[in-house]
């Protein structure tokens, strides 16, 4: 197995976070994103910690990501995290890439107080993802999940 570390992402990383976010909504959604919206968006993130956190999968480039935002739960008087922007280079798929970035993501939100789990959501038809997430353990809930976008300049 080829050798990579997970770290957190720095301003160098705001290239290939793009890339692979376009990537993304391209293939599971075949969503064409407006990349200087997205990076904004990046940036955004890596400038202000409290809008959320990527890390990164490194083996000398770039070659996985995910992205963790808070849910605070008024429930639980604890956050959720919601892991996001899940992306592993095509070539390093099925080698334990994205099971790293969420090993990694799980020990950090165990020992943080005011976590109370870890959530995500995925494109319905994406089988692989699903069956990925549900071999780490996690499970469908019986929630549906409803949105309105509001068109706004960047």
């Amino acid at each position: 197995m080829k050798k990579f570390i997970i770290r957190n992402a720095t301003f160098d990383d705001i290239d290939a976070i793009v890339q692979f976010n376009a990537a993304m909504a391209f293939e599971t959604e075949q969503k064409k994103l407006d990349r200087t919206v997205l990076r904004q968006g990046v940036k955004a993130i890596i400038d202000d910690p409290s809008l959320g956190r990527y890390f990164i999968a490194d083996a000398g480039e770039v070659i996985g990501q995910t992205l963790i935002t808070t849910e605070w739960s008024d429930w639980r008087n604890s956050a959720f995290w919601w892991i996001q922007s899940v992306y592993v280079s095509p070539e390093w798929r099925q080698q334990g890439v994205f099971r790293a970035l969420y090993e990694h993501i799980y020990a950090i939100a165990e020992k943080t107080p005011l976590v109370c789990g870890l959530r995500l959501y995925v494109e319905k038809e994406n089988h692989i993802a699903r069956q990925t997430y549900q071999k780490i353990g996690m499970t469908i809930t019986p929630y549906a999940f409803y949105v309105i976008e509001f068109k706004k300049q960047a």
